[in-house]
């Protein structure tokens, strides 16, 4: 939650990875809500692995994003946002594993 402030803004830094990355704006604002919903749906007891899990992706896409295009360091802030979003990867990994016994329940969701 905390760089959502920066997206929805459209902070320098982040107008800046989303024009390197080619997505701006559709991109910084895409990836905002999907955090904004992964957010949400991890501090509701019920659906805690649902936002886990979506913040799981969106991490494994930062992280990507910045080994493969960005960088670690990102306009010399001194690899802050990467470190920022393995941290984040890491805790939605605690997450998922914590609410595993779960998973069998998400897998027979019917609309």
């Amino acid at each position: 939650m905390q760089t959502l402030y920066f997206k929805f803004t459209a902070a320098e830094e982040s107008v800046y990875i989303f024009q390197t990355l080619g997505i701006e704006p559709f991109g910084r604002i895409g990836s905002g809500i999907v955090e904004l919903i992964a957010s949400i749906l991890i501090l509701n007891p019920r659906t805690t692995l649902l936002g886990a899990l979506l913040g799981l992706g969106a991490m494994l896409g930062a992280i990507f994003s910045h080994i493969f295009v960005l960088g670690i360091e990102v306009q010399n802030d001194g690899g802050t946002l990467f470190v920022l979003a393995v941290i984040t990867l890491l805790c939605c990994l605690i997450l998922v594993y914590t609410a595993r016994n779960k998973i069998p329940e998400l897998m027979r969701f019917k609309i």
